[in-house]
């Protein structure tokens, strides 16, 4: 795949933002709603991904995705480590024309320096330069993602294909420290064009 394809790929997948359309029953269940009206949603889904894709500090330790509901409103779910950038995306997005309302549900991760630590430890042996997957890494935002939550990590974001998703899972769990690794790693192939 050329490079300005995978970028494009990237900037668009990379953060899952899982634009789908949903509301809540009565019992707070998700239910799958009718398509979002017309152009206004589509043009809607296309600021808020371009909005959260360019936040000035989001990065590989941060995760965030979100939902369009049929009124327009915004749900912002992920994981991020600075409060900044979760107060950051909730005040862009409530800027975009067409949202009715933002609803931030995105979980700060805890100050913790054995999780920093985790951190620095998983993007080296993800992303150093002996690794396969090293080509992850020179897009403007990676798009293999790692959380980590007290001392269990979480792998999210798009890759080409299973075996750079099971690399990724073998590397991250040679990492000494974890508790444990969460593979949800998507393939491209399986992503809504």
């Amino acid at each position: 795949m050329c490079t300005s394809k995978l970028r494009a790929l990237v900037i668009f997948l990379t953060i899952s933002i899982s634009a789908t359309t949903m509301t809540r029953n009565a019992f707070g269940a998700n239910t799958p709603n009718a398509k979002p009206q017309g152009a206004l949603s589509a043009r809607v889904i296309r600021q808020v991904r371009h909005e959260l894709a360019t936040l000035p500090y989001y990065g590989v330790f941060d995760w965030l995705q979100f939902e369009v509901r049929a009124d327009n409103t915004v749900v912002l779910h992920g994981q991020v480590v600075k409060p900044t950038t979760k107060s950051d995306a909730e005040a862009r997005v409530k800027d975009v024309d067409g949202v009715s309302n933002v609803v931030n549900q995105i979980e700060v991760l805890p100050l913790s320096p054995q999780d920093d630590r985790l951190r620095r430890a998983l993007y080296r042996k993800l992303y150093g330069n002996d690794s396969p997957l090293f080509r992850y890494a020179v897009q403007a935002i990676p798009s293999i993602h790692i959380i980590v939550k007290n001392g269990h990590a979480t792998l999210k974001g798009v890759v080409a294909n299973k075996g750079d998703a099971q690399l990724a899972y073998l590397r991250a769990r040679g990492v000494p420290g974890l508790f444990d690794v969460k593979n949800e790693l998507q393939l491209e192939s399986e992503m809504p064009q």
